[in-house]
């Protein structure tokens, strides 16, 4: 299947671009520059009318926002945000309709469901009423895939992604280990977390069964104490892991329609198998 893919060289998209490679789908990356092993189609979000190669699938992961900050991307211009995210999407959506593409698998977020709705298990037939403007984006960009007939659309409402991303090694805990490693004080926080391998075989299977609809993706809710206190163990550092967070826990992802399709993510095992491949000493070193 010719696959093309947006925010391919992004960290959560080198898990995608890899997954699908690997599965031999013809993968063509969407994007401002070919730095990467995969074929290459200039593309951008600002772009109000783009003309993309054709394609059996789209895979749309492109995300522009203030680096670091998911809920929040928007910064000091929400215009701006709203424009290039959601009208730059739209274009896409309908470029790749042009291009041929039947199928179309959506990068959305666990923000679609409020954050005021913690300690609940939150499930995709819930009413979606985000309370950020990433989750509204979201929202309306599914909303927008859904209403296109003769499309195959699927959103994936991913949590929190972790792990070393492919080719270049980013790693989303790569700051928090550094500064634990440094003595440096750290907040009590717990959230729920799924690593990049396991959204990335998500998307595969979307890809490939073409079904349709909006997917919950997440698979365990961890408390930063007991993941600084596996680092402690793993390298016999002196200083103690944070407190534990004492708060209502978030709300968690009922994930039971991708497992009937034969999704199955790492688990706590796959947590310990990231722990013990990750370069946490020459972090420590640093």
């Amino acid at each position: 299947m010719h696959v093309l893919l947006t925010g391919g060289t992004g960290y959560v998209g080198r898990f995608i671009a890899e997954k699908l490679h690997a599965s031999n789908h013809e993968v063509i990356l969407l994007g401002r520059n070919g730095l990467s092993p995969h074929a290459f189609h200039p593309w951008s979000l600002t772009d109000p009318s783009p003309v993309l190669p054709r394609a059996d699938a789209l895979v749309h992961c492109a995300y522009d926002h203030v680096p670091g900050a998911y809920r929040g991307g928007e910064g000091d211009d929400p215009e701006g945000f709203w424009a290039r995210n959601h009208d730059g999407s739209v274009a896409l959506f309908d470029a790749a309709e042009r291009a041929g593409a039947s199928r179309i698998v959506f990068l959305s977020s666990r923000a679609v469901y409020a954050d005021a709705r913690r300690g609940e298990t939150l499930r995709e037939t819930d009413p979606a009423e985000p309370d950020s403007l990433y989750g509204k984006l979201k929202l309306s960009l599914e909303k927008n895939l859904a209403d296109r007939p003769g499309l195959t659309a699927a959103s994936v409402r991913a949590t929190g992604i972790y792990g070393t991303a492919p080719g270049n090694g980013r790693d989303k805990w790569r700051d928090l280990f550094t500064d634990y490693l440094a003595g440096k004080p750290i907040k009590a926080r717990m959230g729920t977390e799924l690593h990049g391998e396991d959204l990335a075989a998500a998307v595969l299977l979307l890809v490939e069964s073409g079904a349709a609809g909006a997917f919950n993706a997440s698979d365990i809710l961890l408390d930063r104490h007991d993941l600084l206190e596996r680092v402690q163990k793993r390298i016999g550092c002196p200083h103690p892991p944070p407190e534990r967070f004492s708060g209502t826990p978030p709300g968690i992802m009922d994930t039971q329609k991708l497992q009937d399709m034969g999704w199955s993510p790492g688990g706590m095992r796959r947590l310990a198998d990231y722990l013990s491949a990750a370069s946490l000493e020459r972090m420590s070193r640093d």
